[in-house]
């Protein structure tokens, strides 16, 4: 019997910059944590009849301390589709096809830790260009039919322009993915271009464009748009949205969903 695997990156993960720039974050003197919590939904048929829809709330806690941002993220995930599609965390999901018919069923538990370092390579205060280095790792910790249960490890780098309320921002990264039982998947290389525009001190809004590789000869890559909005409310609390529509059987047709972030 013949195992094929697709995978395609879960697009509700902004890019770092994206990220930072939506919750009205650059760079932090001193140590500051922040929690986040919210939902994220998926829909897609992935290439397949019928659609699969993915369910995960994540909870993410982020330190930031001089250069660095360290983030761990937390996931519950619930599938409901047929038993070929697995979520691989945050970073990816997984597709798996057989010669045999599949069955559409509901399963659900912990997904795959995520674990990410992130550096502040360079900031220039009167150029307004930066660049970061992030280092990641998703644990394959999820529950059975969940999750591939492999690790997989990726490095990245994100570039940014500013232009007084706008800011123009870029990411091109590699991913080194664990392999299945029988399976033998690609390692990928990704990236993203998108730009964020600063309302006001508290509101910006933006959009992303993902593409990857495929992963391996029988799978499809990642092609989706993302929209997101922020929104800063007092001091410590941050709420963020965004749509997702993706552009080929690598991704989800659509999504959504929304974080709460604080800071403590």
């Amino acid at each position: 019997m013949e195992n094929k695997l697709l995978t395609v990156f879960l697009a509700s993960n902004l890019g770092i910059v994206a990220a930072f720039a939506a919750t009205g974050a650059w760079a932090v003197e001193g140590g500051n944590f922040d929690l986040a919590t919210g939902f994220d939904y998926s829909s897609g048929k992935y290439g397949s009849a019928s659609a699969t829809s993915i369910f995960s709330i994540p909870v993410t806690g982020r330190y930031m301390t001089g250069l660095w941002v360290f983030k761990l993220t937390v996931p519950y995930v619930r599938i409901s589709g047929t038993t070929d599609v697995v979520s691989g965390g945050k970073r990816f999901r997984a597709i798996t096809t057989t010669a045999t018919t599949t069955v559409s069923t509901t399963r659900s538990g912990l997904g795959d830790v995520v674990a990410a370092a992130t550096y502040d390579a360079y900031s220039g205060s009167e150029d307004d260009f930066g660049i970061y280095l992030t280092g990641r790792v998703k644990f394959g910790t999820a529950d059975t039919s969940l999750g591939t249960g492999q690790n997989d490890y990726a490095a990245q780098a994100d570039v940014y322009q500013g232009f007084d309320s706008f800011t123009a921002m870029g990411a091109l990264g590699y991913e080194v993915l664990g392999s299945t039982t029988g399976v033998d998947l690609n390692n990928v290389v990704y990236g993203t271009l998108g730009g964020n525009f600063q309302f006001t001190d508290q509101t910006s809004s933006g959009a992303e464009m993902r593409l990857s590789q495929k992963p391996s000869a029988a799978g499809a890559g990642q092609r989706e748009l993302t929209v997101y909005a922020s929104h800063r409310i007092g001091e410590s609390l941050s709420v963020r949205g965004y749509a997702l529509k993706g552009f080929s059987d690598g991704s989800p047709d659509s999504g959504f969903g929304v974080m709460v972030s604080s800071d403590f």
